[in-house]
């Protein structure tokens, strides 16, 4: 039985260590800190999976802009992580649609990510070319990725931009 629920204060250490043996290196946990320390910071959407009171995942949705005419902030979905004995299980998954349901009830219009496309498809995510939403990195069409939510309008297009704390992400 999985138990989705936003991070707390004491999740901090573990919720690092689930990123650093996801990602096998330091850099996603150290964008978790930088973020939670930011501006960008949306502490209902950093969300963590619990099973038998073991934290086993986490997600962390947070923003970044999204520029044109004018500067909209939309939300980012990084990073997602499970710890790797869990992975394969749905945790992912049921973060993901976790996550997705708190953004639609604060009536978000979309979600970036930048990630595996046969993963991120099945939430309704579709590359951001077809929302002529430009990706700031030089990367495949397919794995940049957006998701309109309901308050999704057409004045949602242009170039993403991260803050700092992604910087050497």
């Amino acid at each position: 039985m999985i138990n989705i629920r936003c991070e707390t204060l004491s999740d901090y250490t573990v919720i690092a260590e689930v990123n650093t043996l996801a990602f096998g290196q330091e850099n996603e946990a150290k964008l978790v800190e930088k973020i939670r320390r930011s501006d960008r910071y949306i502490p209902e959407l950093s969300l963590v999976a619990q099973i038998e009171n073991i934290v086993v995942g986490h997600i962390l949705f947070s923003y970044i802009d999204l520029v044109s005419k004018e500067t909209l902030q939309v939300l980012g979905l990084a990073p997602l992580a499970v710890r790797p004995k869990f992975q394969q299980k749905g945790i992912g998954s049921a973060l993901i649609k976790a996550g997705l349901e708190i953004a639609e009830a604060k009536k978000e219009a979309i979600v970036i990510v930048l990630g595996h496309p046969h993963f991120y498809t099945r939430f309704g995510f579709q590359p951001s070319v077809v929302y002529e939403i430009e990706s700031p990195f030089p990367v495949p069409e397919d794995v940049f990725m957006v998701k309109p939510l309901q308050s999704y309008h057409q004045k949602y297009k242009g170039k993403v931009f991260y803050p700092s704390a992604f910087d050497g992400v």
